[in-house]
């Protein structure tokens, strides 16, 4: 089985089609609903490669998950192999008020007849790509998004109903550009990543499934939500049940 068919074969997608809107929304909703966002390697000890093949074999053979570099990064290569033209850009996340650091969170550029905002890495987000020169609010089965200028050097503030999620820098990079701060990311004591572990998918009219540490997080598709406290033993039968994950041992 080739890669192509073996990544498809993963996100559960007998057909890709022809390169089109429809069809990259269909791509990037089966790729949501399969891959899950998760920061597992981090706690592992396992090395985050920046290198497409790695990237895809982690997703596709070891059937894993990852953070934005890694899907977004994967998620290319399978798009490209299907024909679609994509540039990888560059955002800085907010939090609150405040922006993290350049190259900060990886997200895609996909041009068809007009260009389309794709992003299977960035947790909880839309469910389908955003029309990237549209300004007016789009909906979406997870929300209702809006891109608009921010005012600094052409860059484009990313919102989610109201609240500013990224800003995009429009240049296209090369993936060894997100290099440095990917290692800050899964290095520093100040990384969001290195503090706790991380594994989410989303389950059916918008809810979620996590489990950090060893808290398995459910949230409704309103925002109500249960947490229930496992032992050592039980998340790890949570990393197969509601994620496709075998581990031998827990992350820590």
């Amino acid at each position: 089985m080739d890669q192509q068919q073996a990544y498809l074969d993963r996100i559960g997608v007998a057909d890709p089609g022809e390169p089109g809107a429809g069809n990259l929304a269909r791509l990037q909703e089966a790729h949501l609903r399969a891959v899950p966002f998760e920061n597992l390697s981090i706690h592992l000890g396992e090395p985050v490669v920046l290198d497409p093949a790695a990237l895809v074999e982690k997703v596709v053979q070891r059937r894993r998950g990852g953070f934005c570099y890694e899907l977004n990064g994967a998620f290319a290569e399978l798009l490209r192999s299907l024909g679609y033209e994509v540039s990888l850009l560059a955002a800085r996340v907010f939090d609150g008020e405040r922006l993290g650091p350049p190259f900060d969170h990886l997200a895609l550029r996909v041009d068809l007849a007009e260009p389309w905002l794709v992003d299977v890495g960035f947790g909880r987000f839309a469910l389908h790509p955003l029309r990237l020169d549209e300004r007016g609010e789009q909906a979406d089965p997870y929300g209702r998004f809006a891109i608009g200028p921010s005012g600094e050097d052409g860059e484009l503030d990313v919102l989610r109903g109201g609240e500013p999620q990224y800003r995009i820098d429009q240049r296209s990079y090369e993936l060894s550009d997100f290099a440095p701060t990917c290692w800050w990311q899964t290095t520093s004591p100040q990384s969001h990543f290195t503090r706790s572990t991380t594994c989410s998918l989303p389950t059916g009219g918008g809810g979620r499934t996590t489990l950090s540490g060893t808290r398995l997080i459910r949230t409704a598709p309103d925002g109500t939500r249960t947490e229930e406290q496992l032992t050592d033993g039980g998340a790890i039968a949570a990393y197969r049940e509601h994620f496709g994950i075998t581990l031998d041992r827990l992350p820590g």
